[in-house]
């Protein structure tokens, strides 16, 4: 589980195609290296993924995942190559602050930047979705895309827009995005619960009356 602020950038540093459909990606960052222990949990631009190994790369921490065919299919790691920078985020531990919302970095889906419009030291991104993942977005709601929390502004059709404050641009990925990219998007675990328990709800049908029974106070 996360949270979806971003404690550090990484960068991949090699690619490693795999027996199965795996593919194995090194991730150089600036965490301390005996802090990572081998099994954990790190979201890497909003996808959850397990340290297989760790090791030096020159100065920097250095981490190894592998990825999935189900993962490479539906999230933009498939496009991850040496230089690609991601968010990352340590997974959450009993007793840290929740400062953004929870994030399971179970990707839902790709957004694509329709548009961006910056401002003096802030920056309104407009995005695409799915159909099927537009009806889980709602304005004042919470989102994460590429494992960054954000609140949401403003909701039209299949598009939604945000604010992107000075800090988040500055200290994540999101502060060189142009219209044409994609982001891994995950929608609020509460309004995907929701609407599965909405579904549910059997319907509800007009009373029936027989005779001689009241109806419109009459019998």
């Amino acid at each position: 589980m996360f949270t979806g602020i971003i404690s550090e950038l990484g960068e991949v540093i090699d690619v490693q195609e795999k027996d199965a459909g795996l593919r194995r990606l090194i991730i150089a960052c600036g965490f301390d290296p005996e802090s990572i222990d081998i099994g954990a949990s790190i979201a890497c631009s909003g996808i959850c993924l397990t340290v297989v190994a760790r090791g030096r790369a020159g100065n920097r921490t250095s981490f190894a995942v592998d990825t999935a065919a189900e993962t490479l299919r539906m999230t933009t790691a498939k496009a991850w190559l040496r230089g690609t920078r991601l968010n990352l985020e340590r997974a959450l531990r009993l007793g840290d602050e929740l400062g953004g919302h929870l994030v399971s970095g179970h990707v839902d889906g790709i957004a694509e930047l329709v548009t961006r419009d910056d401002f003096l030291d802030s920056a309104a991104l407009s995005f695409r979705v799915p159909p099927e993942l537009a009806r889980f977005i709602a304005p004042k709601g919470s989102v994460a895309l590429d494992g960054v929390s954000l609140t949401v502004n403003e909701v039209k059709g299949d598009t939604f827009s945000v604010l992107i404050i000075p800090h988040t641009l500055a200290v994540t990925t999101l502060g060189s995005l142009r219209p044409g990219a994609h982001l891994n998007l995950e929608v609020d675990q509460m309004a995907r619960y929701a609407a599965r328990l909405l579904a549910h709800v059997p319907e509800r049908k007009e009373p029936v009356f027989r005779q001689g029974h009241a109806q419109d106070g009459k019998i």
